[in-house]
């Protein structure tokens, strides 16, 4: 004679258990790309093309989406994080941007990279009410929530960046002659706009400007172009390569004026080290996340953090690389965003997320910089510290500085 048993679970029936959990199910919410089992992220980097010493920054976040799946996931989920090769051209953009959205069904894109790939993109994502979200790019575009509600940058925007470079070589430099080396596409043109606001009157000391495009081999003749206008002044408004290309450049014909460089190229191993760090010294730039090769930092907790991180998650790469903790940091904000969805895993609940951070610490910004969003404010960051190249290394001067009152 059978006898029917019911199985318990901690003295509940499984029978029950089942029903709880297709309960809880049921007041979970999900758009495509989200489950209660993970969340597709997707992301596009050059990993090749002229840009591709840009291809750390996702090897990065890889690394640290997989080191959060081992830790158990973002609220029980795990990550599925599809980055994709465009090399840098926009037209390729489009292609696997199209391909990860239709084909794949990602959640959001994240740290797509690139002002002229996003720029690509930035329509087609809108129109698809998928978010486009803390792109890889200071584009002042990026914080339109108006016209682009599903589209959110990260780092302080190029155009407040350059406009106080234009400020402080007004009050540094005496009867300055300014000649700027720009890249010719929508990166470059921010960059410049900033800095002709950040001269304001004086906007007449731009002497020369010559570009570059992305694809160019080097920038060698556009330096001695730039020199032979008579600057005392250079503003560098390029890529890491062809940063390094011209800081070697101006050492070889003897060019020294001052020197101003964008954010995005001050790595000290992609760009100080390959340009020769003798040939680097004085070189100005703007920072707003902590630098591995600064000692006053070795001591701090979440500097720690990072390097044994690295240890564990990526140990034959070079902590010198600025891009790792850029990466790990805007991962980190990312990690954030995701956990305060909870169980709302919609498109809509994950900008309204990340329009609602107030004084919110992320992890190896500079001391006294925090990320602040609204729904009409879609900058995280806009403050930096003035930072100037001596020895190996970049040294802070000068007080944090705000968008405000820049």
């Amino acid at each position: 004679m059978s006898t029917s048993r019911r199985k318990f679970v901690g003295g509940v029936s499984a029978a029950a258990l089942l029903s709880r959990v297709s309960v809880a199910s049921a007041q979970n919410k999900y758009d495509e790309g989200a489950s209660d089992a993970e969340i597709k992220i997707g992301n596009t980097n050059p990993y090749s093309g002229p840009a591709s010493s840009y291809a750390v920054i996702a090897k990065t976040i890889g690394a640290y989406f997989k080191s959060v799946n081992e830790g158990g996931g973002i609220n029980g989920r795990k990550v599925n994080f599809i980055s994709m090769d465009d090399g840098y051209n926009p037209a390729k953009t489009v292609e696997v941007v199209r391909q990860m959205v239709e084909q794949e069904k990602i959640f959001a894109l994240f740290q797509s990279l690139g002002t002229p790939c996003n720029t690509a993109i930035h329509k087609y994502m809108n129109q698809k009410k998928v978010p486009q979200l803390y792109v890889a790019t200071g584009a002042s575009k990026w914080g339109d929530p108006q016209h682009f509600p599903w589209t959110m940058g990260f780092q302080p925007d190029y155009h407040t960046e350059a406009v106080i470079y234009g400020k402080h070589i007004l009050a540094n430099v005496k009867d300055a002659k300014i000649a700027v080396l720009m890249q010719n596409d929508d990166y470059g043109r921010d960059y410049f706009g900033g800095l002709k606001e950040g001269l304001g009157k004086e906007v007449g000391r731009i002497v020369k400007t010559v570009t570059y495009e992305a694809t160019d081999p080097t920038v060698d003749s556009q330096v001695i172009q730039l020199k032979d206008s008579g600057a005392n002044v250079f503003m560098d408004i390029s890529g890491p390569k062809s940063a390094a290309q011209a800081i070697r450049k101006m050492a070889d014909i003897n060019w020294k004026p001052a020197h101003y460089l964008n954010n995005v190229s001050a790595s000290v191993a992609a760009v100080m080290k390959p340009a020769g760090y003798e040939n680097a010294q004085g070189i100005v730039t703007a920072a707003y996340i902590m630098d591995a090769t600064d000692k006053q930092w070795d001591e701090n907790p979440e500097m720690k953090t990072w390097k044994s991180w690295m240890d564990k998650w990526m140990p034959d790469f070079n902590k010198a690389d600025a891009s790792h903790i850029y990466a790990y940091a805007v991962s980190s904000l990312m990690h954030e965003t995701l956990k305060r969805c909870g169980n709302e895993l919609t498109r809509a609940n994950l900008m309204k997320q990340a329009a609602s951070f107030k004084n919110f610490r992320v992890p190896l910004l500079l001391p006294g910089i925090t990320v602040n969003t609204s729904p009409t404010d879609f900058y995280p960051i806009q403050a930096v510290q003035l930072a100037r190249f001596k020895g190996q290394t970049w040294e802070l001067f000068g007080d944090i500085m705000h968008a405000e009152s820049s």
